[in-house]
């Protein structure tokens, strides 16, 4: 197609009215005009003894009093307004495409100029309706934002993120929208008020947390004095010889003078067997007792015990949980359920056990025993 110099056309929507030719009015900038065609484009432009490309590159002028219509790249390239394009959805909303417009025929100059005219005035019009929606956004987001450090000054409960600390000017808060970071410069009251309290209510929990663990190893420490002055009271008054004399050096372990202090105070329990801690091969004893585990091995890592407290008791639990108490007055007495898993076969059955748990205090010191209850395996 060859190119053309035009001259300005009368367009209402254009130009307002006419005015005398100026040295100025006369002058035209030369720029490029890219479209594309489409295959039935192709074919006239080579009827028309075109080149027939897709991508078509035309130069053309145009006078300065249009130049709105013409786009200049960083590099001074001049185009015209003719991609990206614009066009109007059936929503009536304004759809911005990358691609220039194509054709099915070879488009005139004026047709290219015309629809560089439509275009830069949707263009316009796509602008403001994206920063409308932009503002429109920016002032819902502040709404919110504002929303939300209005709860959290609010609430004495509410903390922000530790990780990252909280600053005087900057913390972050997890809202039900995700993580939001305010900056006390770039907020709005109150939003610009929220790191400054989160950086106050962090600092006082560090230093609650200081007391708290102060506080705690006092008491651990003062526990653990308790707990020897009374292994040292039982050593002197029940220990053998043998034991008095290494708890005289410091060599007398303290979990054998517990030990020791448990038998002696559950010494009426004797005669009830003891729970062992030997669930695994209990628990390989039990499933080989099926024909379908008959081959089952069961390790220390291949099961899962959860204990809890008894809700119901037969009546020779009930029985036998009474005799004990009677035998140690003293003590406390509950009635518990081990429950093993083999999880190699989550299918597998599950052995229930029944144990009697027997606590007693002792000045500092809590004695503890676990014993077997009656009925203590069956299927689950």
């Amino acid at each position: 197609m060859e190119t053309a110099s035009p001259t300005v056309i009368r367009r209402p929507e254009l130009v307002a009215s006419q005015t005398v030719p100026t040295p100025e009015g006369n002058r035209t900038l030369t720029v490029a005009a890219v479209y594309h065609l489409s295959e039935a484009g192709r074919k006239a432009s080579l009827l028309q003894s075109g080149n027939g490309h897709t991508v078509q590159r035309l130069q053309v002028s145009v006078p300065a009093n249009r130049l709105h219509l013409v786009a200049v790249s960083a590099r001074g390239e001049a185009r015209l307004r003719l991609s990206p394009r614009f066009e109007v959805d059936e929503d009536q909303r304004i759809r911005r495409i990358e691609e220039p417009p194509s054709y099915d025929a070879p488009p005139t100059i004026d047709q290219l100029f015309k629809d560089a005219a439509r275009n830069h005035e949707l263009e316009r019009a796509y602008l403001a309706e994206r920063s409308a929606r932009r503002s429109t956004r920016r002032d819902a987001e502040r709404t919110w934002r504002n929303e939300v450090a209005a709860g959290f000054l609010a609430d004495p409960a509410q903390r922000a993120m530790v990780h990252p600390s909280p600053s005087p000017t900057r913390c972050v808060l997890v809202t039900s929208q995700g993580r939001v970071q305010f900056d006390a410069h770039d907020e709005d009251i109150p939003a610009r008020d929220v790191p400054a309290e989160a950086h106050r209510r962090f600092r006082a929990d560090l230093q609650q947390a200081r007391v708290r663990t102060q506080t705690e190893r006092t008491e651990g420490l003062r526990l653990h004095d308790a707990r020897k002055e009374a292994i040292a009271a039982w050593a002197a008054a029940h220990g053998s010889p043998e034991q008095r004399a290494r708890h005289a050096v410091g060599l007398l372990p303290m979990d054998e003078a517990i030990e020791a202090m448990t038998d002696e105070a559950f010494a009426p329990l004797a005669v009830y067997q003891r729970y062992v801690r030997d669930g695994g091969l209990c628990l390989q004893v039990f499933l080989r007792q099926s024909p379908s585990y008959a081959g089952a091995v069961v390790t220390p890592a291949d099961f899962r015990c959860t204990g809890r407290k008894a809700v119901t008791a037969t009546a020779a639990q009930w029985g036998r949980l009474q005799e004990m108490q009677a035998a140690v007055p003293a003590a406390s007495i509950t009635l518990h359920v081990r429950e093993l898993t083999w999880l190699a076969d989550p299918k597998a059955p599950r052995l229930i056990q029944h144990t009697l748990v027997v606590t007693q205090i002792a000045g500092a010191l809590v004695l503890r025993r676990e014993y077997h209850a009656p009925n203590t395996e069956e299927t689950y």
